[in-house]
């Protein structure tokens, strides 16, 4: 009787072909398009790395790894060393768009972080501790996590964050995230530990302040002047949205917009613009440029009852 476990049958050696051939499939189709870039800002010297996402030299990363520069340099797998400069980053999202000189470098396919499962299978490709091109593997450990940012005063939450427990050093911040079919699904953002990663989702949102950043080279918010905690529902006001939690009112700014349309101490927000709201990121969801002057539509519980109001969100300053 064989009891030499250490030996691979051929299953366990066809799943880890399987498996290579997956992570050797993304690594070919996403290293051309990864850079390593060089900072130089009053702090010092610093590294990281970028994602090409457009034909024009449009390269994605960390709004932190370009904090303080106005450009640098950055070098590609193929050996092409150029130029980049800031075209507009934002702290309170950790992304920055910059735009290089020149570049023969095809963009990634950018995917949907929303469609994402814990336990599939992710690779992340950057430049870690000055290694040009490196590749690790691993899973999504965990969704819907949130990581603080701050921008001067204001200070926000980076929602749906992806963890994963795909190495990640430093130097790997702005690299690519991708799925198996090569999609780059997020941003790398953090070490946040020993086995624990982080990245900035790309999504519906992060695509529009990525839009934003490449037309304006910032990003307009909007702000209500209302904070909140989220609590659970009656249970007969689930019955009746589908919601099992809303955001209860906390603080509300006097003469902010939210106070000027009435919402109170209290008061649980379920829906604002038509979405459905159950947390403070739900909330902020909503809150970047086109929101600024029009009107969005509130519904909240208030005793019992059902009420609506319109707020006109204004412009945040920082």
């Amino acid at each position: 009787m064989d009891t030499d476990h250490t030996r691979s049958g051929p299953a366990e050696e066809a799943a880890l072909d399987a498996y290579s051939q997956v992570v050797t499939t993304v690594a070919a189709r996403v290293l051309p398009s990864v850079a390593a870039l060089s900072v130089r800002t009053a702090r010092g010297a610093g590294a990281g790395s970028a994602v090409t996402v457009g034909t024009d030299g449009l390269l994605l990363t960390s709004a932190h790894v370009v904090q303080g520069a106005a450009g640098g340099s950055a070098a590609f797998g193929d050996g092409t060393e150029t130029t980049f400069r800031v075209v507009g980053a934002d702290p309170l999202s950790d992304l920055a768009v910059l735009r290089v000189d020149e570049t023969t470098v095809p963009p990634v396919e950018l995917g949907d972080a929303d469609a994402l499962r814990i336990g599939q299978l992710v690779v992340a490709v950057g430049n870690p501790m000055g290694l040009a091109g490196s590749v690790t593997a691993g899973v999504v450990s965990g969704l819907g996590r949130s990581l603080p940012a701050r921008d001067g005063r204001v200070t926000r939450l980076i929602e749906d964050v992806i963890q994963t427990d795909a190495a990640l050093n430093p130097g790997n911040s702005g690299g690519a995230l991708a799925d198996s079919a090569g999609r780059v699904i997020g941003v790398n953002t953090a070490v946040a530990g020993y086995g624990l990663g982080l990245a900035v989702p790309i999504n519906a949102t992060t695509r529009q302040i990525i839009a934003e950043l490449t037309s304006a080279g910032r990003v307009r918010r909007a702000w209500l002047g209302v904070a909140g905690v989220p609590v659970p529902l009656p249970p007969e006001v689930t019955a009746r949205t589908g919601q099992r939690r809303g955001l209860r009112v906390v603080e509300v700014v006097p003469g902010s917009p939210a106070g000027v349309a009435g919402l109170y101490l209290g008061d649980i927000i379920l829906s604002a613009g038509g979405r459905a709201v159950a947390d403070g990121q739900g909330l902020q969801r909503l809150m970047l440029g086109p929101a600024i002057g029009t009107r969005l539509p509130v519904t909240v519980l208030r005793k019992g009852a059902f009420v609506d109001v319109v707020a006109v969100p204004t412009e945040l300053r920082a």
